[in-house]
């Protein structure tokens, strides 16, 4: 299940760095302790098993708390881009049916009037304290804050196999109003498997968490990590030069964006320290114009690059090994280990 991603390492590697955010550093043996408790908090609401935790945050431990908590406890989780407003918040939490939801004080001030129109929704869980201007008591579901739902611990879980719903990730809408994607538990640890096979990620390595979880590429370098044991860095930026600072703080080995991230992150200085941890770089999302990856190439001459290509329905497909990027920078590679990937006609 994806849960034991995170509890197998804990009990592999406990006093391994698993989470930094801010400056704060948790070990495997923390964080399994705090999602543990958490699942135990969750498995004392009237929940069925799969129904829908979403959680509408910035990137922070109680995200990936929240994220492990439900699949240990038998819910599927939907991440929800905190990026998105009270309306389009709404759609999602109406269109999948969310019972629970875990968000801020100030994010709940902000939509709450909107997602007061979700009748499944039961109880909304606070990362942080009540403040000022919005009065709780007023509101059509239950509010509770996520310490108190910590000690409330029973532990009994649904049944769950692999089959079963970990997670619902929404597309972006691109083309209509986004969809949800329904992955299973398999669906996210093959995945972590096969892209940790070909990136060979070990416990030795630091990965940076620039891209939201809401987005299976952004998510995959949590589960990535935490399936061999390593070390992931949060990081809610607003510039580029945000990240290479992060980079160069966190000594990160491997760093995954996207082709408008990387054209930014193409005309900045690398610090030599940044050249010398950074393994990898990964790209997915769409395709990455030849020249930022020659300018990419030449800031970065020891590092790797993986182009990838995947999509929501099927986390990632294929990646381009480094060693063909002068025969094909434009291509997309092969299939990951254990996909199939087919070229068909219209028909």
């Amino acid at each position: 299940l994806l849960s034991d991603i995170l509890f197998n390492s804990a009990k592999q590697y406990p006093q391994n760095q698993a989470l930094e955010c801010k400056g704060d550093v948790f070990t495997y043996q923390q964080v399994a302790e705090s999602a543990l408790c958490l699942a135990g908090g969750l498995s004392t609401f009237n929940l069925s098993k799969s129904d829908r935790v979403a959680i509408y945050l910035e990137k922070r431990p109680e995200v990936v708390d929240a994220i492990f908590a439900a699949s240990k406890a038998g819910l599927a989780f939907v991440p929800v881009n905190p990026l998105l407003k009270g309306n389009q918040v709404e759609y999602i939490l109406a269109d999948c049916n969310v019972k629970m939801l875990f968000t801020s004080f100030m994010r709940l001030r902000q939509i709450h009037s909107e997602i007061a129109n979700c009748s499944d929704l039961e109880c909304v869980v606070l990362v942080d304290e009540v403040g000022d201007g919005l009065e709780i008591e007023t509101l059509p579901f239950k509010v509770i804050g996520v310490e108190s739902l910590k000690q409330n611990n029973s532990a009994k879980y649904h049944e769950v196999i692999d089959e079963d719903i970990a997670a619902i990730l929404y597309t972006s809408g691109s083309t209509g109003k986004p969809k949800g994607v329904v992955l299973s538990h398999r669906n996210m640890v093959e995945g972590a498997k096969s892209v940790a096979e070909y990136l060979e990620n070990n416990s030795d390595d630091r990965l940076l968490a620039a891209l939201p979880f809401s987005f299976d590429y952004g998510l995959s370098q949590l589960t990535t990590a935490f399936l061999v044991g390593a070390r992931i860095s949060l990081l809610n930026f607003l510039f580029a030069r945000d990240i290479i600072k992060a980079l160069e703080q966190n000594e990160i080995t491997g760093l995954a964006a996207v082709p408008p991230l990387w054209l930014q992150l193409a005309d900045l200085e690398w610090p030599q320290s940044v050249k010398d941890n950074l393994r990898y770089i990964t790209n997915s999302g769409g395709a990455m114009p030849v020249n930022t990856l020659q300018k990419l190439r030449d800031g970065l001459p020891a590092t790797k690059p993986y182009l990838m290509y995947g999509l929501t329905e099927a986390f990632r497909s294929t990646y381009l090994d480094p060693s063909e990027i002068d025969n094909r920078p434009e291509s997309m590679g092969k299939a990951i280990p254990n996909a199939q990937v087919m070229v068909v006609r219209p028909d």
